[in-house]
């Protein structure tokens, strides 16, 4: 039955792509605003047959933690769905994201539209500096910066591998870091259809000080996300 219902969603996901590009384009050619709404329509309408069909619940906690206007945010990665759920969590995210998701149809195409972060990951020391200058020009729009400090997604319960790109932005900003820990990957897997039934969590956690050095920064994040992280994968107690 799960196969079926992973299935089933997956056909659900990729139609509604295909609806929303078609059927909302013409956001594209308008303000911002309109653009992010059709993304956070979107979001809402595969978070519901995520729901409804694969039997997977989204929760969002640690909610007095979401930092509301100008924020940096570093988030835990471990599948598609931690892209899609920024748009309901957050007021205006603007994700750093690799390349090859803008050229998606629809996702890419409105990625583009409201700005996203877009990095190209084989272009080293000028891609970083091109990140953190995009970051620091966002961030003065008042929008919420995304990014995924491991580069990519991770298995849940492997060893993190935590990249110097966040840190590039924290000193930067010289503004505090919001982390976020999930355990999404055990539901919506990195690889793979099969969608797990469950709840998948995100969990805002306090906000680390803007004043820390590198080291101490990224030592102090890893283990904010990491500890909430593992602690999410642990079967709930009855």
């Amino acid at each position: 039955m799960t196969t079926l219902r992973s299935l089933l969603f997956v056909a659900w996901l990729y139609l509604s792509m295909a609806i929303f590009a078609v059927g909302l384009s013409p956001a594209l050619i308008l303000p911002h605003r309109y653009a992010m709404a059709v993304i956070r329509a979107w979001a809402r309408f595969v978070l519901f047959g995520l729901h409804w069909i694969a039997g997977v619940r989204v929760e969002f906690r640690g909610l007095e933690h979401r930092p509301v206007g100008p924020a940096f945010v570093a988030a835990k990665h471990q599948g598609m769905l931690d892209v899609i759920v920024p748009f309901l969590m957050l007021d205006d995210p603007c994700i750093v994201m690799k390349k090859e998701l803008a050229i998606l149809p629809f996702f890419g195409w409105f990625a583009l539209k409201t700005k996203m972060i877009v990095v190209d990951r084989e272009a080293a020391a000028k891609a970083l500096k091109d990140m953190v200058r995009q970051a620091r020009e966002r961030l003065g729009e008042g929008r919420q910066i995304v990014i995924f400090p491991e580069g990519t997604r991770a298995v849940p319960g492997t060893e993190p591998d935590y990249k110097p790109g966040v840190a590039a932005i924290y000193r930067d900003l010289a503004m505090p870091c919001t982390p976020v820990a999930t355990n999404a990957g055990l539901y919506w897997p990195a690889h793979g259809f099969r969608r797990n039934p469950g709840v998948a969590v995100y969990e805002f956690l306090p906000p680390i000080p803007a004043d820390l050095k590198r080291g101490p920064f990224m030592a102090e994040l890893e283990s904010r996300i990491e500890t909430a992280s593992t602690r999410l994968l642990a079967p709930p107690q009855a």
